[in-house]
């Protein structure tokens, strides 16, 4: 292992200070550090200004450290005495740009307008403070670091620009972005017009989803047209989540609350053929279809996230209105199941590519997920709770909820976050709450028939979904 030298300049300013000189110099010898200072590399009859120039001139010495209380600053200034002659030497260095890195000012000492101690020429550039002994440990962390050439903050690898940009322009540009920020300010700053904001964004973002309709082209493949178009609304999806989140955090309000329901409503229609259209395929939706239930995904895992369960559970029970629907003879509200519809492209994808992936939609999510601040397993809680909340509303529907995302459940070890909480009484409580359960027996009885024969639990490849292992039921409602 290398051990940096290092010399300390300082001044003999008291007896008191010269013993603080020493422990520091003991400190840093212990963190690996050659440490040369006079009191130990100063023999009788060496020259002593010559001794000085020589170690900060020395390219073997990597370091010079100069301690800086009141009288150091005042010598290096007026250029008296040892530390003087060291000035020039150091002042020189610090002006050449490729020796300045090797010289750090450490302040010992402030006057008393709280301003640190340092020479003239040291002005204006960083220091490392061990002046307030609050402090010291992180101040000195950061001395050693300096020492050895090995800083905290690390300029992480470069990545690949994402695809969403690497066409040479995209294919859709919303104007949400003075919306969305006019939002996130006023809800964080509780204005009397936060709740306007809010819905004002919602319903730009909610019209401006008519953008990504695809116009097909013949010289490109209908599935690349597809995941084109989800990759350029990656960026507002990122806007979307963020709101949510900020809204969830500061401002869970009857009014907010309604304000979202109405805007996830706005989206279902998207994903059938609108009636304008006279000749359509039934994927000609399928963009739509990924990112409506993308979206609805990532409100009710930011809600979760928060432990809004309450507002979570009025999301997901309360039946979404679908204008013109009641024409032709359908019910005119829809439950939650309608933002996770069948979108064939990426079976046609996952073949006509031979990729040979299980789920190539829950590939995207998990894909996308590293861009959203949110965790894939927070994903697949949230893919877990509808799944849970949609049998439990629908015991008989013919197509329920699927969890896209649990095809990665393989990898999850163990029961999601919210249920390893529920073995707490109290926080299973809150579960309930949000399930819409009575009782631990009813979740229980959902799970035998789930189990049976025809229970319709997801299966893929040789891969079962396995709610008990995933909700820890054995242990929920079972301490304190």
């Amino acid at each position: 292992m290398e051990h940096p030298k290092l010399f300390v300049s300082y001044s003999w300013s008291s007896a008191a200070h010269e013993a603080w000189v020493t422990e520091l110099a003991e400190e840093l010898a212990a963190a690996g550090i050659h440490v040369i200072l006079d009191k130990w590399d100063l023999r009788e009859g060496q020259e002593a200004t010559a001794f000085m120039e020589q170690m900060v001139s020395d390219p073997t010495v990597k370091k010079v450290v100069l301690l800086c209380d009141k009288l150091y600053a005042e010598k290096a200034n007026s250029r008296k005495g040892g530390v003087g002659t060291e000035a020039q030497i150091i002042s020189a260095g610090i002006y050449n740009k490729t020796t300045e890195a090797k010289f750090v000012a450490v302040v010992r000492e402030r006057d008393e307008n709280g301003d640190p101690y340092v020479p003239t020429y040291y002005t204006s550039r960083i220091y490392i403070d061990l002046s307030d002994s609050a402090r010291y440990a992180a101040e000195f962390d950061r001395l050693i670091r300096w020492a050895h050439d090995q800083p905290l903050h690390v300029r992480p690898p470069l990545g690949q620009k994402p695809s969403y940009l690497q066409r040479e322009s995209r294919e859709v540009t919303l104007v949400t972005s003075a919306e969305h920020r006019r939002a996130i300010d006023a809800v964080k700053a509780d204005r009397p017009f936060a709740d306007p904001a809010v819905n004002d964004y919602l319903t730009a973002l909610a019209a401006g989803m008519e953008q990504f309709r695809i116009r097909k082209k013949p010289d490109i493949a209908f599935d690349d047209q597809v995941t084109s178009s989800i990759d350029d609304f990656l960026p507002y999806r990122n806007e979307a989540v963020e709101l949510i989140a900020t809204v969830a955090r500061y401002r869970d309000t009857p009014e907010i609350r309604r304000h979202f329901h109405r805007f996830l409503e706005k989206l279902l229609p998207y994903q059938e053929r609108p009636p304008s259209v006279n000749q359509w395929s039934e994927t000609d939706f399928d963009n739509f279809r990924f990112m409506v239930h993308e979206l609805f995904l990532y409100a009710v895992a930011t809600l979760l996230k928060e432990e809004k369960f309450e507002f979570a559970n009025e999301l997901i029970t309360t039946p979404f209105y679908i204008p013109g629907r009641s024409e032709y003879g359908r019910d005119a509200t829809v439950t939650f199941g309608a933002f996770r519809t069948y979108a064939a492209t990426f079976d046609h994808r996952n073949q006509r590519l031979k990729l040979g992936r299980t789920s190539l939609r829950a590939d995207l999510l998990e894909q996308r997920s590293h861009s959203s601040g949110f965790s894939m397993q927070e994903l697949m809680q949230a893919d877990f709770v509808l799944f849970l909340m949609d049998r439990l509303q629908r015991p008989t529907e013919t197509y329920p909820w699927y969890p896209e995302t649990l095809v990665y459940s393989g990898r999850h070890a163990g029961s999601f976050e919210l249920f390893a909480r529920s073995r707490s009484t109290r926080y299973f409580s809150r579960l309930k709450t949000l399930l819409g359960l009575q009782s631990k027996a009813l979740l229980g009885e959902l799970f035998d028939e789930l189990e049976s024969d025809g229970g319709g639990l997801p299966r893929w490849d040789y891969h079962t979904l396995s709610p008990r292992s995933l909700s820890g039921f054995e242990h929920l409602d079972t301490a304190p």
